[in-house]
């Protein structure tokens, strides 16, 4: 049977493909140590999982308002104007199914045929088949000679005539990065120069390490934050990753196109899961910090083991959950770094996430969003196989 071309052109989610590969190869009995995963490995928080369950004997379980329940909409308001310094309304949120969602209906809705959208490099997997999606044309900027961040010269260098819009994913996945505060307001005084839309991708922006500040560029000023949509979402600070909320926030006119996409596609979000998010964004939020130690501390140590790992270099991340080493000093021995990774998941059990679908063939992505005993196992592991072949 005929599939679109649309669709025929789609690839698997690399990542999420990982997972599953590992979930098959643990159900077979096989002592898998999976660093692939997305997902931190903490349990929601009870006071959230209760706020849904009341939800539901409440009798919360019919339709809501396409956008999300108001309640919502104004919680994130909260966090945002505190935050950022900004003044929105709910009028300038949208809450859909997950963060990815919500990008999703932001770039059907800014970008078509004929745009070019700025993509620094290494990049989450999701960008381009979302960019491509709608019709535009990701332009890469390679970080690799930057240390991994982005500079206002080169986003200088990426824009012709038909570039529409740039996205900033800062703390980055996979890199881990935070980019530069003032590289940020350079690059924030070329947008408007050149009336670029910003999207600015935050939803690790709580996970941030000793040594690190997080910077949004819609924090820069009222003209900045009209031309940016901030992305967030519940599943990686709250550890909500299969309630499935995200939250866009930016200029009212697109949020109610935004509605009106999600309008016929998903309808609302799913109705107690946002009671759920709901008492993430007003109950106590000592957790987020709490649990942000114990990944810096996983980070830590994980950075230390990779560096006993022959032909591997890292550059510390200074956020999120990942770590994305150059695997440059085992190319020549293994062609590439998806070869590399086959090698590990069948020689270590170790699954690593390949870095060519994040636009660095020549790197690996580790998560740590899992238990310093795996961490040190596996890369134990991975140092063992390939220093003995």
């Amino acid at each position: 049977m005929r599939i679109s071309k649309v669709v025929s052109n789609i690839q698997e989610s690399p990542t999420l493909a990982i997972t599953a590969r590992v979930n098959q190869l643990k159900a077979q009995g096989k002592d898998i140590i999976g660093f692939g995963a997305g997902e931190p490995d903490f349990d929601t928080p009870d006071d959230i999982k209760e706020a849904a369950v009341k939800a539901i004997k409440d009798g919360k379980t019919k339709y809501t308002p396409v956008g999300g329940i108001v309640e919502l909409k104004q919680a994130v308001c909260d966090v945002v104007n505190t935050e950022y310094g900004m003044q929105t309304a709910p009028a300038n949120v949208i809450v859909s199914c997950g963060a990815k969602h919500s990008l999703y209906n932001l770039f059907l809705t800014l970008f078509e045929a004929g745009d070019e959208v700025i993509l620094p490099a290494p990049y989450w997997v999701s960008y381009p088949p979302m960019l491509e999606i709608a019709g535009a044309t990701p332009v890469i900027i390679d970080t690799r000679t930057t240390g991994l961040k982005l500079t206002a010269d080169q986003v200088k260098e990426a824009i012709t005539p038909r570039t529409r819009g740039i996205i900033i994913n800062s703390p980055s996945n996979p890199t881990g990065m935070v980019f530069d505060k003032k590289e940020l307001i350079k690059i924030a005084e070329i947008c408007i120069e050149h009336d670029m839309l910003i999207v600015s991708d935050d939803i690790y922006n709580k996970i941030i390490f000793s040594g690190s500040e997080f910077f949004s560029l819609a924090s820069i000023g009222p003209e900045v934050a009209e031309r940016t949509f901030i992305i967030k979402g519940a599943s990686k600070t709250f550890y909500m990753t299969g309630w499935r909320i995200g939250y866009c926030i930016g200029n009212k006119d697109v949020i109610a196109a935004m509605s009106r996409l999600q309008s016929q596609s998903t309808s609302n979000p799913t109705s107690f899961a946002q009671y759920g998010a709901l008492q993430s964004l007003t109950g106590d939020q000592s957790i987020v910090g709490v649990r942000a130690k114990i990944f810096e501390e996983r980070r830590n140590l994980m950075v230390s083991k990779i560096r006993e790992v022959p032909g591997f270099s890292i550059i510390p991340p200074e956020g999120a959950f990942y770590c994305f080493p150059s695997v440059a000093g085992q190319i020549d021995r293994f062609g590439s770094a998806t070869k590399l990774a086959s090698f590990l998941l069948d020689k270590a059990q170790v699954a690593v996430v390949p870095g060519i679908d994040f636009g660095a063939d020549d790197y690996v992505r580790f998560s740590f969003a899992t238990s310093e005993a795996n961490i040190i196992k596996g890369l134990d592991r991975i140092k063992e196989a390939l220093t003995q072949g």
